[in-house]
């Protein structure tokens, strides 16, 4: 069952992002993954109600307690960068160093989780690094990447938070699955959730860009709160594959979202991949599935 639960993930994450690239257009990211971050949070409290979780709230350990917070750290951090990444970035672009997070992961709970690395496993691993690398440096090398500047360096910007983004996305997982051991899944997320929220906002009123509240395109809007639900799907889907499943086969399957996610950016977008990053996205797409022999 947590197999489905996980391929679920996958599903809601990748259109994720092509909802919230259509809602930051204009709206700056932060604020948006503040508001984004509300619908999550209310989305995680109502499922926690609905399984009746929210009595088993004190009987959680300290010890859970700390590693859930932490848990959310990272993921306002990986969120935060993320779609910072993704504001001045291509989807093809950001995503797959994102989703190579998978490789950091499998190291992590190696060392942390005691989760063993087989043969298979590690080849599996180095297809889907080689396959990020091939998307990603086809891409790097493109005219509008080749520029002078501070022009230049914005756009080149999305690169640091796109690395930045895998670096916390790993960190959140191996976090994640220490601290829903003791906890119902659900209301694991909702507190992780809830330091997201807080994150998110003290980000925003520290920056003084809380004023740009009061210019929010509507439309924008409404796709931002389209990709907070989508978000909050994916979530309660992916910590329950990870309570009752393996680190590092839960996270491959969440990445093959991917696919999601270049399928949409394609009809939405009409960003095209080359030859050379379609090569990558089937070594990644190969090595993701080699995970779960």
């Amino acid at each position: 069952m947590w197999v489905l639960f996980a391929f679920a993930s996958a599903f809601f994450a990748g259109i994720t992002s092509i909802l919230a690239k259509c809602g930051i257009k204009k709206t700056d990211s932060d604020v948006a993954t503040a508001l984004r971050t509300i619908i999550v949070l209310l989305f995680a409290w109502i499922m926690v109600f609905a399984v009746g979780s929210q009595n088993t709230i004190t009987g959680i350990r300290p010890r859970y307690i700390i590693l859930l917070v932490l848990s959310g750290i990272a993921t306002g951090a990986s969120w935060l960068c993320y779609f910072k990444a993704l504001q001045s970035g291509e989807i093809n672009r950001v995503v797959p160093i994102d989703k190579s997070s998978t490789v950091l992961t499998i190291i992590l709970a190696f060392l942390f989780l005691k989760e063993s690395i087989t043969p298979l496993k590690g080849a599996a691993t180095l297809l889907i690094a080689a396959g990020t690398l091939l998307m990603v440096w086809k891409k790097n090398t493109h005219s509008s990447d080749i520029s002078h500047g501070s022009s230049g360096e914005k756009r080149r910007s999305w690169l640091f938070y796109a690395i930045m983004s895998a670096v916390f996305a790993a960190l959140t997982s191996i976090l994640g699955k220490a601290g829903v051991e003791g906890v119902e899944s659900n209301l694991g997320t909702a507190i992780r959730t809830g330091v997201v929220l807080v994150m998110a906002w003290l980000l925003v009123f520290a920056r003084k860009k809380q004023s740009l509240l009061r210019t929010l395109d509507r439309k924008e809007l409404v796709f931002i709160f389209l990709s907070g639900i989508a978000t909050g799907a994916s979530w309660l889907c992916y910590y329950r594959a990870m309570q009752d499943g393996l680190a590092s086969v839960v996270v491959p399957i969440d990445k093959l979202s991917i696919l999601i996610t270049v399928a949409f950016s394609r009809i939405v977008f009409k960003e095209k991949l080359t030859r050379p990053a379609l090569s990558g996205l089937v070594l990644i797409t190969g090595g993701t599935m080699l995970m779960l022999l």
